[in-house]
């Protein structure tokens, strides 16, 4: 029956060997531990990406070579086959729960993860069987539509017509059902989220941030993150009692995705709400991009606050409320449009301010907060013509300007450290003493990117399917398993994966950044008489 040669026959050679040797490709170190849960949905993804590799070679093989072995040595070439599997797995786990528990301990995270091995294991074999029989029973609708076309039309002509018709119908129902339906769902939990407000803000009493009285946003229009980001402004008595002076309260512009009709508008208010706070008769002025949440990540306007005494005004703009992932990929041109309209907006009235009057324009971003600011200006040059600085964190790879100063870094240094035109306007740091070298003068106005070496926000991108990346020849960046290598489309799912736990090591590693926050600001603006004991303090305030 069709049936018992479709979708009940037994696997394929080829599809067994390179499905197990993709699956252990999986288990192999990246650059974060991984929970046992996504290793295991990874597990399956790579194995039946290589199960189909497999399959293919071989159909290509029967087709172009006619013999055959005989059947006792088919089934001789078989158990060797299967006990060669068998035995690369169960090393490969026992040396992925190895090089997992030495990361973990490296990151000071939970190292008893003895059960990880055969929970993996299980899940990978089950999802793997679940995708094999989804993909017969799309081939067997394939060989059922082709024998119907048969009957009307020539074989060869009714073949590519059902190839066609099963892949259009699998495309549509890829694309209009599930992914359409898993971005519905995504937008509407994220805009219930939106609605929320974090446990503990309230309403702010002071009228020198959005949302409090005489504000031109209503609270309700802030959105989640915007009430935490207004709500969270440090007061006059904390700033004091860290600098010992007077401090004045500082100023949180914050426009929500709900507060004008469109992002000219959203800019505009901002625009209107900086100058009813006072905003530009500040010391120092930042424009800071948004993840697609709205966060903002806040040591970022935390630490110009402590160092400026309050003497400072921050602005931030939401243009989504959907998770950062999935604004990368629906809003990424929406965040860029939203970071030119409230630059542009505010610089404009920045300008008309007399020269020596103007507060500095600073610019910062984290993730794709980042890219959201730089598709503000054109080039390295365009960004510091027009402020007088900029601190970036954790850019992503898609960002223009850090491509470009990473791809034409001085030879000899590393693409996690590169050195651009002598570091003389931007740099690259880990650590705080990454920002003293090179030696060479560092100018202002200056640009600081802090990124990790581990930080798979700042290395995946798709050419890691085909290409291997930089990041992974000659030195290694600081925390990168030695032992890690690059496989095609394997090492692209393991930094994908390693995404969706960036944020759960300890600072200094993956996505988290910490107190170095305030050593870059230190470093792009740091107000007269600031001195590297001013910056220890911040540093300890801000852990």
């Amino acid at each position: 029956m069709l049936m018992d040669r479709v979708v009940r026959r037994r696997l394929g050679f080829g599809g067994t060997l390179l499905g197990t040797l993709f699956a252990c490709a999986s288990l192999t170190p990246s650059l974060l531990p991984r929970p046992w849960f996504y290793q295991g949905v990874m597990g399956a993804v790579t194995a039946i990406l290589g199960y189909a590799v497999g399959a293919a070679l071989g159909a290509l093989g029967r087709a172009l070579i006619r013999y055959r072995p005989p059947e006792r040595a088919r089934r001789i070439i078989w158990r060797v086959m299967l006990a060669g599997c068998a035995a690369l797995s169960a090393v490969t786990l026992w040396y992925s729960y190895d090089w997992q528990r030495d990361l973990r301990a490296l990151m000071g995270m939970d190292t008893r993860i003895t059960w990880f091995p055969p929970v993996i294991f299980a899940l990978t074999v089950v999802l793997f069987l679940l995708a094999l029989l989804l993909a017969r029973l799309v081939r067997l609708a394939g060989r059922k539509l082709n024998a119907w076309l048969d009957r009307f039309v020539p074989p060869y002509l009714g073949h590519v017509a059902g190839a066609i018709a099963i892949g259009l119908a699998v495309t549509l129902f890829a694309n209009d059902v599930l992914f359409n339906a898993f971005v519905a769902r995504i937008n509407d939990i994220s805009s219930v989220a939106n609605e929320g407000t974090h446990p503990g803000v309230r309403r702010p009493t002071s009228a020198y941030v959005s949302g409090g009285p005489g504000s031109l946003v209503s609270w309700e229009s802030l959105g989640r993150e915007g009430r935490r980001f207004t709500a969270s402004a440090a007061t006059p008595s904390q700033l004091s009692a860290f600098s010992g002076k007077p401090a004045v309260q500082p100023i949180r512009v914050y426009v929500g995705l709900e507060s004008a009709s469109s992002l000219t508008a959203q800019a505009d208010l901002a625009v209107r709400e900086l100058e009813r706070t006072g905003a530009f008769g500040r010391r120092v002025l930042a424009v800071l991009g948004t993840t697609g949440t709205g966060w903002v990540d806040p040591r970022i306007p935390d630490a110009l606050e402590y160092m400026y005494n309050g003497s400072s005004a921050m602005v931030a703009m939401q243009y989504s409320y959907l998770p950062s992932w999935a604004s990368f990929l629906l809003d990424r041109d929406r965040a860029a449009a939203a970071g030119r309209a409230l630059f542009d907006a505010v610089r404009a009235r920045w300008a008309l301010l007399p020269a020596g009057k103007r507060p500095k324009l600073l610019l910062s971003g984290e993730s794709l907060g980042s890219y959201q600011m730089e598709e503000s200006f054109r080039d390295l040059d365009d960004l510091v013509a027009k402020a007088d600085g900029a601190m970036f964190v954790g850019p992503p790879n898609a960002n223009r300007i850090w491509h470009r100063l990473t791809s034409e870094r001085e030879p000899g240094s590393p693409v996690w450290r590169p050195v651009y035109d002598d570091g003389e306007t931007a740099r690259f740091a880990q650590q705080p003493g990454d920002l003293s070298t090179p030696a060479a003068p560092w100018r202002h106005p200056r640009v600081v990117y802090l990124q990790n070496a581990t930080d798979p926000v700042v290395w995946w991108s798709p050419e890691l399917i085909y290409d291997r990346p930089a990041w992974l020849e000659g030195r290694r960046g600081p925390g990168v398993n030695p032992e890690m290598n690059w496989f095609p489309l394997v090492t692209f799912w393991q930094v994908l994966v390693d995404m969706t736990t960036a944020l759960e090591v300890p600072a200094g590693h993956g996505h988290r950044y910490g107190a170095n926050i305030a050593d870059a600001w230190a470093a792009v603006a740091p107000p007269p008489g600031w001195d590297a004991g001013d910056t220890r303090r911040l540093r300890a305030l801000l852990s």
